[in-house]
Parts: C-alpha cells; structure tokens; sequence
C-alpha cells in the first residue's frame, strides 16, 4: 500500500530530511578512502595477530606486536595522505619512525636478522627521481 502524505507540514519535515541525510553522505564522501585504507589496515593487521602459539612465549610476543606495530604504520600513512591537520601529521610521522624501530628491535631481540630496506608505498621509485648530472655527464 503506498504512502499518501497529505500534509504540507509533513512533506516539508520528509524534504528536510532527505537533505541532511544527502548532506551527511557528501561529508561523508571525501573521507571514504581514508576510511578504507584505515579499514584495510585494521582488518590485516588483527589476521595477522591471530598466531598459533610456538611455545616460545618471546617469540609469540614478537610475532603479535610485528603486525600491530605494522598497523599503525599503516593507519598513519593514511593520515598523512589524508590529513590536514598539521600537528596530527607530525604525529603521524612519528607513529611511523618509532613503531619501525620498535619492530626492527623486537626482531633483533629474539635473533631475527633484520628485512633489507624498502620504499614505503608512498615513496618515488628511483626510476622516477634522478639525480643532479654532473658537470662531466652534461
């Protein structure tokens, strides 16, 4: 049976309605992709922490706090490809340094040898960045 609004009032009231609904939604929408990298990452990183315990109650520990570790990373690379705000972007940076120093010394700490460095994602690849010609290559 189809709804049959009679009152002006009510038509206005269901108008109004709509538009904040649709205002929220447009709001919303420049914050998806942060949204589902941040998703993303969480989603990983708890897999991730699921671990069958070896025994090695050090061992466990590293092989949980990696990907937690990892996640923040993640999460503020998001920030700061998405952030705005200044100090919070500083933060972010920080999360970044310090949580890649904590993974390489818990990796260390139970006699793992460390992964050869890598590019983040966010960085150029050295195909896209030259260097200065000298003098001679000119």
């Amino acid at each position: 049976m189809p709804l049959v609004i009679r009152s002006e009032s009510a038509i206005r009231l269901l108008l109004l309605a709509a538009l904040i609904g649709g205002a929220t939604v447009l709001a919303a929408a420049p914050e998806a992709p942060f949204l589902a990298e941040n998703d993303a990452a969480m989603t990983k990183m708890m897999a991730a922490m699921k671990i069958m315990p070896s025994g090695d109650v050090d061992a466990d520990f590293v092989a949980m706090m990696v990907p937690h570790h990892q996640g923040a990373i993640d999460m503020a690379q998001a920030q700061l490809r998405y952030g705005h705000n200044e100090q919070l972007r500083r933060i972010a940076q920080e999360i970044i340094v310090t949580q890649q120093e904590e993974i390489a010394a818990m990796q260390l700490a139970i006699g793992k040898p460390l992964p050869p460095s890598a590019p983040s994602r966010d960085t150029p690849s050295a195909k896209a960045v030259r260097a200065p010609r000298t003098h001679e290559e000119q």
